[in-house]
């Protein structure tokens, strides 16, 4: 794992001038970025991402608001305790106590991909803290269908997945740059991204996150069911609709589990969102803050 405290060769600074920050919780070193001040924005990562993710969006944001960006352990800079079993319960409890550590209050979550059921169950542990949701294509409910079934077995599983996560490199490799829909790449954005994942070992929990689609059903569930603890919180949707993950059917069901939502439709953009149309979401939550939101808020069709 990475030393606390000590940026990676890899990292490059002109990409990400952001000042890298450490915190020790619950035994693991947590790397996070806090930027900005004002209302506080805590942005949560998914598969197979990590603070980085978010650089648009501190970039269109820090003047405004308190930007804060962790990697959770084994993701980023940040390093897992001994035993670290990388799940999104585990995740979530770091996440609750690193809010804790930095006694953040009237916070916003962001959350996309595994970032959903990881921050609303650290939502669900402190209510209090939180005054709106920013939640952009994830879920919070247990998933039968057969595609997520079907890529949970081939990166998740212990046969395929340890192949594609883990041998291949595939999430990282493949599936970040082929969803991306408005622009590509560079070579270096790309090493930022593959950086934290040099060695089959440290790839373990990128393999971790699709195999818990299927397994994480207690967590998922509780999720649905407490739903109500959360659905009066305002809450911005922001949804690219050229995700292959999720789509209609996901936007649909967040329309009807929350009580106050706005939903805004980041034409053309691709799961990772923050990457691939960061400038513009920016200025969405800029709206939505202020009660302004007027374009590209039309439905997914």
């Amino acid at each position: 794992m990475l030393t606390d405290g000590v940026r990676p060769d890899w990292f490059d600074a002109r990409l990400f001038p952001v000042e890298s920050r450490w915190l020790d919780v619950d035994g693991c070193s947590i790397h996070y970025v806090d930027e900005g001040s004002g209302p506080t924005l805590l942005m949560l990562h998914g598969n197979p991402t990590w603070s980085f993710l978010y650089r648009r969006l501190i970039a269109g944001l820090a003047d405004r608001f308190r930007c804060v960006a962790l990697d959770y352990p084994g993701f980023g800079l940040s390093g897992a305790r001994a035993g670290y079993g990388f799940t999104p319960q585990e995740h979530a409890a770091v996440v609750t106590s690193f809010v804790r550590e930095l006694d953040l209050r009237d916070a916003t979550p962001i959350v996309q991909d595994w970032g959903g059921p990881i921050g609303l169950s650290a939502v669900l542990a402190d209510r209090d803290r939180y005054s709106r949701l920013i939640i952009g294509n994830t879920w919070a409910w247990p998933m039968s269908t057969i595609k997520m079934q079907v890529f949970s077995e081939l990166m998740g599983g212990s046969v395929t997945g340890g192949l594609m996560s883990r041998r291949f490199n595939a999430f990282v490799g493949q599936i970040i740059p082929r969803s991306m829909r408005r622009r590509e790449l560079t070579d270096a954005e790309m090493a930022m991204y593959r950086g934290p994942f040099p060695t089959d070992e440290s790839r373990v929990p990128v393999q971790v996150f699709p195999r818990e689609i299927t397994k994480a059903k207690t967590l998922l569930a509780e999720l649905a069911d407490r739903a109500d603890s959360y659905a009066d919180l305002p809450t911005l949707l922001l949804w690219a609709d050229a995700d292959i993950a999720f789509g209609p059917s996901e936007f649909s069901r967040w329309n009807l589990v929350l009580d106050d939502v706005r939903p805004y439709v980041l034409h053309g953009a691709g799961h990772y969102w923050q990457d691939d149309a960061g400038e513009e979401a920016a200025l969405a939550i800029r709206s939505w803050w202020d009660g302004a939101l007027v374009l590209g808020d039309d439905p997914v069709a």
